[in-house]
């Protein structure tokens, strides 16, 4: 009887508490979720949107990132390849698409307006971007990474 009641205790709980996929895989109810980073690039993802940086461009998507079952995503938003040295503020309509596959993605932007396209750029789930020389984005007391 007791190991029935800690049994149905436990299956409660997860069900109030849901999944805990986002600790290792960077998803949580099925979209992308965290900080993603990588060499001169990174992704900042919640449930409503995302911001994306490649080298000295930065991006947004107004939108989940959700994955398919193969794990590939293809979502649009926008994205400024003008914001270094100085921002002209121009955003550009792109296409952020890739895959996902255990903590770790491989994202390309392209520009829908242009012929640019940035990347492929492989990030980690968890991983601090390393955001180069670049100057955009940095938090006051942060020092370059090369």
């Amino acid at each position: 009887m007791l190991l029935t009641k800690v049994a149905v205790a436990f299956v409660a709980a997860v069900a109030v508490l849901g999944p805990c996929e986002t600790e290792t895989t960077g998803l949580a109810n099925g979209a992308v979720q965290g900080t993603w980073g990588g060499d001169n690039a990174g992704l900042i993802a919640d449930d409503t949107s995302a911001h994306v940086h490649i080298g000295c461009t930065y991006g947004q998507i107004h939108q989940p990132i959700v994955p398919d079952a193969q794990g590939r995503f293809d979502v649009p938003g926008e994205q400024n390849i003008t914001a270094h040295p100085v921002d002209l503020g121009v955003l550009h309509p792109a296409r952020f698409h890739g895959r996902i596959a255990n903590g770790r993605m491989s994202l390309t932007v392209t520009l829908t307006d242009t012929t640019v396209t940035l990347g492929p750029v492989q990030l980690a789930y968890g991983k601090e971007p390393r955001t180069g020389p670049c100057p955009i984005c940095r938090r006051p007391g942060d020092t370059m990474q090369k």
